[in-house]
């Protein structure tokens, strides 16, 4: 059997030296914190990092310790903290001009939401944007769009999925530990998990994605007969624990809801822009074409954007009143989110997710086959979950696992989440800038953390 090494590994080669600090002390910070802001705004960690300065893969605290960002801000960055060339538009279009609402013509707008449209597919249609503030909002204003489009009210979702913080955008969301006992929209229905892994029919079952789909047509035909207005989905849900959905299955369900007069959203907000690695958008891996696509975090790699895309026709809906965002389509956020989707196309990051995360994958799953605690490694690209068990046969939750090889993790140098609805999934999504060696450098932490809970 391979011996593991105890040895802390060391942190790969980084040209960035931090500024000195010369702020509030960590104490003071979380002094203030918990006078002055809400506690339900939550921290990472029992001994809480105070974060003060990033670039690219690379954070550091106020004392100057540097840590490899292995969930990109809530999977927010996208092409590295800081890129230069990010913030040379954002800052340049500050001095010039930080806010002016849609109701005047400016240029930034246009040209970003021209160039978005140029990544849907060819021949989709998909070419209509609505800026928003986060995602959250772009989950919300596609579900009022698609019932004023099909003059319906019912709206099917997944369980285990996550839609937002809204109450809305809540009310999509299945997991129980991400709602609050209050009234969150009416309408909204859940549909079985697709997930291969906890689910009825697993990875050896070639017709799992059509027995998980035939919930869908069930819970339309019971509940909201010729009432459906959506149906949302995740391509690969990111809170819920890196859910892949089975092959076969979104095609058949989106071909159930349009038979019921329903339209077809794809919430790429994790999955978007590169990420999944195969595909620019995560709904072509499972060979589908949504009638709207919502997207956030990555698209602004930090800054506070999200959009609606959909087609001409269902666009004119909100044309039938007055709709206004008064910063969504901002000047500086345009900015922002045209210089990373450039970066994006233009230094292929799409192709370095794919290539860096088969890497870390192949590596992850190596881990696998040394530690009985890790029961299932899935993702695609830099999208990817590792799920940990008590038993690889009873797949009982290792929560308290998992909560402690993330605290470790940390020690030892890496930012990881975690999530799914046991709290048993090590979520790994990092800015899609980070390399091989940091892969391997995360991987040795990770083999460290499982060796000590043994």
């Amino acid at each position: 059997m391979t011996q593991t090494s105890t040895t802390t590994p060391q942190l790969p080669a980084c040209d960035h030296a931090p500024n000195p600090y010369s702020g509030p002390s960590k104490a003071d910070v979380q002094a203030a914190r918990a006078k002055f802001v809400n506690p339900g705004v939550l921290t990472y960690y029992k001994d809480p990092v105070m974060i003060v300065e990033g670039h690219m893969q690379w954070l550091f605290d106020e004392t100057g310790r540097r840590y490899l960002d292995g969930f990109a801000g809530i999977v927010t960055v996208s092409v590295g903290h800081c890129h230069p060339k990010v913030m040379e538009a954002a800052n340049t279009q500050n001095n010039l001009l930080q806010h002016t609402t849609t109701i005047y013509l400016n240029p930034n707008i246009t040209a970003f939401a021209e160039k978005l449209a140029s990544t849907m597919p060819s021949g989709s249609d998909l070419s209509v944007c609505y800026f928003t503030n986060s995602g959250s909002e772009a989950n919300d204003l596609a579900i009022m769009m698609s019932r004023l489009y099909t003059s319906n009210h019912e709206v099917v979702a997944l369980r285990n999925c996550y839609h937002g913080m809204s109450p809305s955008a809540m009310g999509l969301t299945a997991q129980s530990t991400w709602k609050y006992p209050v009234p969150q929209g009416s309408g909204i229905h859940h549909a079985v998990n697709p997930n291969q892994y906890r689910g009825p029919w697993g990875y050896d079952d070639a017709d799992a994605g059509a027995k998980y789909a035939a919930d869908v047509e069930d819970l339309i035909r019971s509940t909201t007969p010729g009432a459906v207005a959506a149906f949302i989905a995740e391509p690969i849900q990111g809170v819920g624990g890196t859910v892949i959905l089975p092959g076969g299955y979104l095609s058949k369900v989106y071909d159930t809801v349009r038979s019921f007069g329903g339209l077809c959203i794809a919430d790429e907000v994790q999955t978007g822009f590169g990420r999944t690695g195969d595909h620019f958008w995560g709904f072509e891996g499972n060979g589908v074409t949504p009638d709207i696509v919502t997207m956030a975090k990555g698209i602004g790699n930090g800054a506070p954007l999200g959009c609606v895309m959909t087609t001409p026709a269902i666009a004119q809906t909100l044309k039938q009143r007055l709709h206004f965002n008064t910063y969504g389509g901002n000047p500086v956020s345009m900015a922002q989110g045209l210089a990373t989707l450039n970066v994006i196309l233009d230094d292929d990051i799409q192709g370095k997710a794919k290539d860096v995360g088969n890497h870390l994958l192949a590596s992850l799953e190596s881990l696998k086959s040394k530690h009985l605690l890790i029961g299932d490694v899935r993702g695609k690209g830099l999208m990817i979950g590792v799920e940990l068990v008590k038993d690889r046969t009873t797949k009982d939750p290792a929560t308290a696992e998992c909560a402690a090889v993330f605290e470790k993790a940390k020690d030892l140098g890496v930012l990881i989440g975690k999530g799914g609805l046991f709290g048993n999934v090590l979520r790994i999504k990092p800015p899609m800038c980070i390399t091989k060696e940091d892969c391997d450098f995360m991987v040795a932490v990770l083999d460290i953390c499982f060796s000590e809970l043994k």
